[in-house]
């Protein structure tokens, strides 16, 4: 990566960028920031949500109406979203940005990346679509249509120089945000739970159909490990109340009398908090992780989304803990795997703490190996990316 020092301070530069859902909303707005120290006079607008818009970003859209999960969920969209991507296309167009960035969301953003390159602008993608997992030729397409990923694992660098497209790995966010010792007693206290006795936390995804497919397993697996240990204190966070509620249907159907603590927008401090989390597979496991909270990570498809993916996935693992540390550091649980009992035979020496030593002091290693102030680390090499000369 190419270290930058000064750039032009009078330059208002218009940077154009797109996030599909929650996590890229998070990474949006702190690259934001970052941008705004090389570029105070900036512009940034596109599609984003309420993180991004507090950095003072102009969303053309609701960041909502990309947050759809699955390859045949994304089919009753589709025609939305291919109204949408036609719409962006052509105000971006007209706007003429200085560049543009993806955030995620490989599946909207690479096709408007491409057409926005093969107009002659500047684009850069935000976090590597998993390219190294599954369908590889997308690293082609990639190439094509951006001129530098940015990614935030080592492991996606090294596949991305194996091809020669251009890459730079800045770390992650979240690894720069959260202390390498979590204090989880306080975490416990700011949550009204009794610092001294376990908490267990139900994390089963951001998007409703995930929590549809895995909240009833999770709630019924932490019923019987609460009638085998009473102590064992129960708290769940939702994204937003509209999840929430969700949740709650679902909690009043199979496990009324349970007694849970349900938070809305409070998942670090939730995961702080949290001795063992039943969790689903996604950004929040690495979380998870960097708050040194022991998991197990569950998953389930649309039965034919599965069927496809099975088929084209090309990987040992699918938890990032596991990925980071290329070994089974964490249980998974993938599709019928996901049921009561063995969430709670993968769950019970996790709160016993049998395993807990080893376990917290790899992800503390593997925390250090992705701390790398990300954000200012990805707008160096945004600004690399600006300011070279045709």
């Amino acid at each position: 990566m190419t270290e930058q020092t000064s750039f032009p301070q009078t330059t208002a530069r218009r940077i154009a960028l797109v996030a599909g859902e929650h996590s890229g909303d998070i990474l949006g707005a702190d690259l934001i920031r970052a941008l705004k120290q090389l570029y105070p006079q900036a512009e940034f607008f596109g599609i984003g949500g309420p993180r991004m818009k507090a950095q003072g970003f102009e969303a053309w859209f609701d960041m909502e109406e990309l947050a759809v999960m699955g390859l045949v969920e994304v089919l009753g969209r589709l025609p939305r979203l291919l109204q949408v991507r036609k719409e962006l296309l052509q105000r971006l167009t007209s706007a003429q940005p200085d560049l543009f960035i993806g955030i995620d969301a490989p599946d909207f953003n690479i096709p408007v990346e491409l057409k926005l390159k093969q107009a002659g602008f500047n684009t850069v993608h935000y976090v590597s679509p998993s390219v190294w997992a599954w369908r590889q030729k997308r690293i082609f397409k990639i190439a094509k249509a951006t001129d530098l990923v940015l990614a935030l694992l080592p492991f996606e660098k090294a596949f991305y120089d194996q091809h020669q497209v251009p890459c730079a790995f800045v770390g992650h966010t979240l690894a720069d945000q959260m202390p390498v010792e979590p204090d989880k007693a306080a975490a416990k206290t700011e949550l009204g739970l009794l610092p001294d006795q376990p908490v267990l936390a139900l994390m089963p995804g951001s998007r409703g159909n995930e929590i549809k497919l895995l909240a009833a397993d999770f709630l019924q697996a932490a019923a019987k490990l609460k009638q085998q240990q009473p102590e064992l204190q129960l708290v769940c966070n939702m994204v937003t109340e509209q999840k929430a509620g969700l949740f709650r249907a679902i909690k009043a159907q199979v496990a009324p009398e349970l007694e849970l603590q349900l938070e809305v927008g409070k998942a670090r401090l939730v995961l702080t908090a949290a001795d063992a989390v039943f969790i689903a597979s996604g950004t929040a496991t690495l979380e998870a992780m960097l708050a040194k909270t022991a998991m197990v990570v569950g998953y389930k498809l649309n039965w034919l989304t599965h069927q496809i993916a099975k088929r084209l996935v090309k990987l040992k693992f699918f938890s990032l803990p596991n990925l980071l540390s290329d070994q089974p550091l964490v249980p998974e649980l993938l599709q019928e795997q996901v049921q009561v009992d063995h969430l709670v035979t993968a769950m019970q020496p996790l709160l016993q703490g049998e395993q807990r030593a080893a376990l917290l002091q790899r992800f503390t290693e593997l925390h250090q190996s992705i701390r790398c102030d990300a954000s200012a680390q990805a707008a160096k090499a945004i600004a690399a990316v600006l300011e070279r000369q045709p």
